[in-house]
Order: C-alpha cells, then sequence, then structure tokens
C-alpha cells in the first residue's frame, strides 16, 4: 500500500536564512578581496607614470 505524504512534508527543505547568509557572506568576502587588490594595486604603481625609469637596450659588440 502507498503512503501519501502531505505536499508541505514532502519539501527537501525551504531557503531560509542560512541561504541568505551564506551568500552575504560571500558578498562580504568577495568585497574584501577586492578592496585588498585595489589597495595592493596603489601601493605597487608608480608615481610618475610618465617619468618611469626606462632601460637602453645595450649596444651589439662587433664581431671579429
Amino acid at each position: 500500500m502507498t503512503k501519501t505524504i502531505p505536499t508541505d512534508k514532502a519539501r527537501q527543505g525551504r531557503w531560509g536564512s542560512q541561504v541568505l547568509v551564506v551568500l552575504i557572506a560571500a558578498l562580504v568576502l568577495a568585497a574584501g578581496a577586492w578592496a585588498i587588490a585595489e589597495i595592493y594595486g596603489e601601493a605597487t604603481d608608480p608615481q610618475n607614470p610618465g617619468q618611469a625609469e626606462q632601460v637602453e637596450p645595450a649596444a651589439p659588440r662587433p664581431s671579429g
């Protein structure tokens, strides 16, 4: 004999607040990683990009 289960009890689960907490935590972590990358990028960026030191290629040695 088949057992009939009510539709509200047959569900696997509800979205609930745990999913919201996980999504918000992931968003906060992503924003934190982005902020760290921005700070690091600004710290390593040269102050005057037009005045950056350019290295001249060495002149080739004459063969012979």
